[in-house]
């Protein structure tokens, strides 16, 4: 594995997104910071810390080898000089299956070093059920 150069945090987002479709794990591994400190939440999943349980983790969502078409929606960004924040609607359509798997909310959390941006905090959950023009009941 060799970790890449990503110019900017919306580079290190759209290599991050193609690995997903591809399930392609060397290219994963490439966009992910090299830190003991690196966090990965897959929906439904464990907390895995740091480089190798993270890699484990991408590891063992790739071994099916299902390749899912994503499209993105809902973006929201905040930027500063050595962190970005990328929080996103997910939505999966997996070839086979009838219809689009429900959405999923992930934040992205990229990093900027010596060797570009990365990635070093993913928290990806299922989507709550939608109602239209209902406020959310649900106090954090």
């Amino acid at each position: 594995m060799t970790m890449r150069f990503f110019a900017t945090p919306q580079d290190a987002e759209v290599a991050f997104y193609d690995a997903i479709e591809r399930a392609d794990l060397d290219a994963m591994l490439g966009i992910w910071a090299e830190d003991e400190e690196v966090v990965c939440v897959h929906p439904q999943g464990e907390r895995a810390c740091g480089f190798a349980q993270a890699r484990e983790s991408w590891r063992q969502a790739f071994a099916g080898g299902a390749h899912a078409t994503l499209r993105l929606s809902d973006p929201i960004r905040r930027e500063g000089v050595l962190l970005a924040m990328h929080s996103v609607h997910e939505h999966y359509s997996v070839p086979g299956e009838d219809r689009p798997r429900p959405p999923v909310i992930a934040t992205n959390v990229y990093v900027r070093g010596a060797q570009g941006w990365h990635l070093l905090a993913r928290h990806a959950s299922p989507a709550p059920a939608a109602i239209p023009g209902a406020a959310s009941a649900t106090l954090h």
